[in-house]
């Protein structure tokens, strides 16, 4: 928790928030460091600033290796489908395996360890829909490496696929994946509350978006920030945030990503390692049996619960007297035709007049609706608008 910060050290984050490249924001980070005092309040937030500076380290001798002709792995993957699903794990799990057995993919399968040096995307096909699925290396226990790079991936994902060895102590790879990610500021179980504070051009004062409820007034976050030199951003509130977790907030994003675990090799164990790993996961996160090696691997529970797990429906948009797509609009569980409109494009938001709706949450086929109406999975949508 942190709490109390001198000002001298507040000042100094900011000039850490305010450097452009990794060489200044390394400087800046180690003056942080410095002068933030030590107590119980401030445990974490000197873990975060150590973790953050071996990063920024390692950044800035990339950019060396680079300028000096060392070239370098690009670790960027443009998004494709309906979500992108990022598969992580220690090395020889079987990720490549898995990632060939889901999505056909070229990736190369051996038996030494981190055989796999560059992210691998593929596609996996779930009824009318894809996901883009992404093997990341494998995470380095002792730290350093491609860790950072990795990190960088499953926050840009909108899911994470857990890969875990059935045959080595999977109860302690699972914990070991789960604190990781957590270190690193990724939730894999929905946190109680977060802050996310969004700070760019184009955003005037401070805003405050409610998704949750804020145990503090509106009044403490403007001074807070404002402590910090924050006077323009976006401050978004999921589930119970108070005044400690929106300061944890400036320091680091904190993110919750939707996961699932695949237990591979599960040919390799009896049935008592899965029902003793089900015991140690959270009761949230499914979990599903593979032995990728072999050819078992159900693609279509798996798109399934990927589908479930990240709340999203599909709804197929129709014209006026024509027929409905074959290709759906992805949205996430409680969109309303507002989303919809937006979602095809802001000419019909802007000029919408009112939808007419057939399917799941349609009282009746052809059902006259508002831009409010929440859509369900398999709705057709037609929306009408007014004359210009």
């Amino acid at each position: 928790m942190v709490t109390n910060l001198p000002a001298e050290a507040k000042a100094k984050f900011v000039k850490y928030m305010e450097a452009k490249t990794p060489e200044e924001k390394l400087r800046a980070l180690q003056e942080f460091l410095s002068s933030v005092p030590k107590h119980k309040g401030t445990e974490n937030l000197l873990r975060w600033a150590r973790k953050r500076l071996a990063e920024l380290r390692e950044e800035v001798e990339e950019r060396r290796r680079k300028r000096t002709g060392g070239g370098g792995v690009s670790f960027f993957v443009e998004k494709t489908g309906a979500a992108q699903i990022v598969m992580l794990g220690f090395t020889n799990v079987g990720k490549s395996a898995l990632l060939r057995a889901l999505t056909g993919a070229r990736a190369e399968v051996a038996d030494y360890p981190y055989t796999t040096r560059r992210p691998i995307p593929g596609a996996l096909k779930f009824e009318d829909i894809e996901f883009q699925i992404v093997e990341a290396p494998a995470i380095i226990p002792s730290g350093g490496g491609w860790n950072g790079r990795v990190i960088g991936l499953a926050k840009n994902a909108d899911g994470l696929m857990l890969v875990i060895d059935a045959s080595r102590d999977p109860i302690k790879q699972f914990e070991e994946l789960h604190k990781f990610l957590k270190e690193h500021g990724i939730h894999i179980v929905k946190p109680r509350g977060y802050a996310v504070i969004e700070k760019g051009r184009g955003v005037q004062g401070i805003q405050i978006r409610l998704y949750g409820r804020l145990k503090c007034t509106v009044n403490d976050v403007k001074r807070l920030l404002e402590s910090y030199r924050i006077y323009n951003a976006v401050v978004k509130i999921y589930g119970e945030v108070d005044l400690d977790l929106i300061e944890e907030a400036i320091f680091e994003t904190i993110t919750y990503k939707p996961s699932i675990v695949i237990v591979n090799k599960i040919d390799l164990v009896g049935k008592e390692a899965l029902a003793e790993l089900r015991r140690a996961v959270p009761s949230s996160i499914p979990i599903i049996p593979a032995a990728a090696a072999r050819g078992l691997v159900d693609k279509k529970l798996i798109g399934r619960t990927i589908f479930d797990t990240l709340e999203l429906i599909r709804v197929y948009t129709k014209p006026p007297l024509g027929k409905p797509s074959e290709k759906p609009l992805v949205l996430k569980r409680g969109s309303t035709i507002l989303d919809v409109a937006k979602a095809v494009h802001s000419e019909l938001y802007e000029r919408f007049a009112y939808a007419r709706i057939w399917g799941p949450s349609a009282k009746y086929p052809g059902q006259r609706v508002g831009l409010d109406h929440v859509v369900e999975d398999g709705d057709i949508v037609e929306i009408n608008t007014r004359k210009k």
